[in-house]
Formats: structure tokens, sequence, C-alpha cells
């Protein structure tokens, strides 16, 4: 017999728990990329172009961006747990294609898969946490699933870069992404569960539980531009994929320009996201209780700050606090935008919108990877990360004088009528 629908994180921990581990696996198959693919782009496929070797780069964040879209509908109709499933059977031939890629254009396919793989099933780990856990500790929630994809990433960087510089730069290193594809489907397969009905149960208890659900091209505009609210953190997730898509494509370019060796940029290319997977579990419980507005706002600066700080010494020591820098800024920042998501979306069209807003926040590798690298071809490496530091500090400008606070109040659960753990 079915146990009865409960909304929260302790009446949830187990299918919780399980999706955190689900969404490592996601984070991993990105990591296995970011220490080496720039360095195998220039060593084997003889790419002189910084355009071209972040086409994969771009390949990436526009699949992903458009299978957000995708997946935050289908969410909403098909159910959470279908979708996850179809992510990780797109992921399984990625590592087998960049292991035996002949040529550079198969790395661009590999990378048009793994877009789908993260936009899908990433995607349905945030709305499957956000259906479970209810109204209350949606920072904390996205908090930890954030970390665990994000410190996923770090360590798969860092255990790629090794297994290059002990053997090579392929294949041995993508023989870790054959298990994390492997693992990722079996749990999800065999144990994860449809959260939909969780939704369902938030939307009956919603004050505004009898509120028509919009349409796709409403919540569109809605998400994108008419509430200011959304339309502050789209924007500020778009600028923070598009630092990062400059950082996976160009900063092993510049760590090498500098001498460093492959291990050193190893540890730099796990660094950040570590310190971005770590602080988020600080960071999203933290917004729960300072708000959303001082956490998104910061964290965008001190983005902007760090990145610029990279130009200001050679020195390993200086590259690396730039690094926890910019990790520290992204944790600020990544998991209370969703948050803001969750505050504001209703429960009927929440997948819509998280969709949307992965959808723009995506689209940041696709301008990132294209505005670096026309950059670095035209003027330098430096220009470029000093033109896209720029943008991150006018991002953080344009989210303070745009985002009201959504953080609910600590009653705001029991007067909407949606305890922590109760059932209809």
């Amino acid at each position: 017999m079915d146990s009865p629908v409960r909304l929260g994180l302790r009446a949830n921990w187990v299918q919780f728990s399980l999706l955190v581990v689900v969404n490592a696996f996601v984070g991993a198959m990105v990591g296995m990329e970011r220490a080496i693919l720039p360095l195998l782009a220039e060593q084997e496929f003889g790419l002189a172009s910084r355009v071209a070797t972040l086409s994969f780069v771009a390949s990436f964040g526009l699949t992903k961006a458009l299978a957000n879209l995708l997946a935050g509908r289908l969410g909403d109709q098909i159910g959470r747990r279908r979708v996850l499933l179809a992510g990780w059977l797109v992921g399984l031939p990625v590592p087998w294609l960049l292991m035996w890629a002949p040529s550079w254009d198969w790395v661009v396919v590999a990378n048009v898969l793994l877009g789908l793989n993260q936009g899908l099933a990433w995607s349905m780990t945030v709305i499957m946490k956000i259906d479970l856990v209810g109204p209350r500790q949606r920072g904390l929630a996205m908090g930890l699933n954030e970390a665990a994809g994000y410190l996923a990433v770090s360590l798969a960087a860092l255990a790629t870069g090794y297994v290059a510089a002990a053997y090579a730069l392929r294949p041995q290193p993508f023989y870790l992404g054959v298990g994390f594809s492997l693992a990722g489907l079996g749990l999800s397969l065999l144990f994860v569960r449809e959260t939909r009905h969780h939704a369902a149960l938030e939307a009956q208890q919603h004050a505004d539980s009898q509120e028509p659900t919009p349409s796709f091209r409403e919540v569109f505009l809605r998400t994108s531009w008419r509430d200011r609210r959304l339309f502050a953190v789209c924007q500020a997730g778009l600028v923070n994929n598009l630092n990062d898509g400059m950082a996976w494509g160009l900063f092993p370019l510049f760590f090498a320009a500098l001498g460093y060796s492959l291990t050193q940029i190893g540890w730099l290319a796990a660094l950040y996201p570590a310190v971005w997977g770590l602080g988020q579990l600080i960071t999203g419980a933290l917004s729960d209780r300072l708000g959303r507005r001082p956490l998104i706002v910061g964290g965008m600066v001190l983005q902007g700050v760090s990145i610029g700080g990279m130009l200001l010494s050679p020195a390993f020591a200086g590259q690396a606090a730039a690094m926890v820098g910019l990790g520290v800024g992204t944790a600020m920042v990544y998991p209370t935008l969703l948050a803001v998501i969750g505050d504001v979306a209703h429960p009927a069209w929440r997948s819509t919108s998280v969709g949307v807003y992965r959808l723009w926040r995506d689209g940041g590798y696709v301008i990132g990877a294209l505005l670096a690298g026309v950059l670095a071809d035209v003027l330098s490496i430096s220009w470029a990360i000093g033109t896209i530091a720029g943008l991150t500090l006018l991002s953080g400008g344009i989210a303070a004088a745009t985002l009201e606070e959504t953080r609910p109040p600590d009653e705001c659960a029991s007067a909407s009528g949606v305890p922590e753990a109760s059932a209809r």
C-alpha cells in the first residue's frame, strides 16, 4: 500500500537523499571534461582558433538550454521520473564518443548529447526536490542539490586530470564517465519515484489553488520579462553561466600559457567547482534566513571581482585565490536563483517556469563561449577574461535594481495551510 503523500525534507528524506546522489552522477558527467577537453582540442586535434575550441561549450550550452525548456514542460505533462530516465539514456554514449572520436566534430556531437543529458536529468533532480520539500526550506534543498552536482564536477575534473597526467588525454580519463552514466541510470531506474503528486498536493493547498493554469506562452513571458523578480534571476543566471562557459573553455588554456603543469591545471579546474559545491551547503540554507536578494547581488559582484583578479598576478597562489573567490560568489548565487523561482512560481506551472529560467541560464554557455572565443582570437585571452568580469559586475547591478525580496516569512507556510509534513 502506498504511503500518504507528505511534504517536507524530513518526511521525504530517503527519496531526497537518493536524488542528491543521482545529481552527483549528473554533475560528474560534466566534470570529466572540464580539465582536459580544451587541451585535447589543441594537442590532439590541432585547433588554433579559440572559437573553434569553444565550439564544444557552445553546442553543449545550446542543447542544454533547449532541453531545460523541454524538460520543464514535459515534467508537468508526463511526469518527472520519465524525463529523468530519458536524460540518462541519451547520456550513455557520451564517454564512448569522447574516447574514440576521430575528429573534433565527433566531440561536438558528444557534447550535444551531454547537453541533453544535463538538461533533462539535472532539471528533474531540481524540480523533484522542490516538489518534495514543499514551501519551506527551498534554499536548503537547492543548496544540497547543487552542492552534490558541483562537488561531483570538481572531483571528476580532479580525477580525470590525474588520470590524464598518468596515462594520456584519452581514452583512460573517460572510462570514469562510463561508470558515472551506468550508475546514474541504474539508481534512477530502480529506486527513484515520481514526485508530481507532491506538487499536486501543494497546489491544492496553495492560496491560489483555484487559479487557472496559464499557457506555456504566458509562463514563458512571465518568467522571462513580465515579472521583475523572475527577470532578475533569468539575467543573473544567464551571466553566471556566461562566465562559467568562459571558465570551462578558456581557463585551462590561460593556465597553460602561464606555464602550469597538467596536474596544476587539474587542481585549479577542480578548485572553483569544489568551493562552489561546498559553499552551497551553507548559502542555500542562508538564503532561507537572510533572504535571496543580498546573496544574489553580492554573489554576482564577487564573481566579477574574482574573474578580474585573475589578470593581476601570474602566481599560482593568486590564481587559486581567484578560483576560490569565483567559487564562493557562484555558490551564493546558484541555489538562491532557483529558490526564487520556487518562491514565485505557482506549483501548477513551476516545472515549466524552472525550465524557462534554465533555458536563459544555460543559454549563457553559448553566449559566453562565442563572446570569449571571438575576443580571445581578435584581442587576447586576457581581454576576454576582463570583458566577462565587467559583464558580471553589470549583472549584479541589474539584479540590485530589479530584484525584490521573495523569501517567504517564517509564518508563510502555516499561513498558507501547508505545514512541512501534512497529508490530505
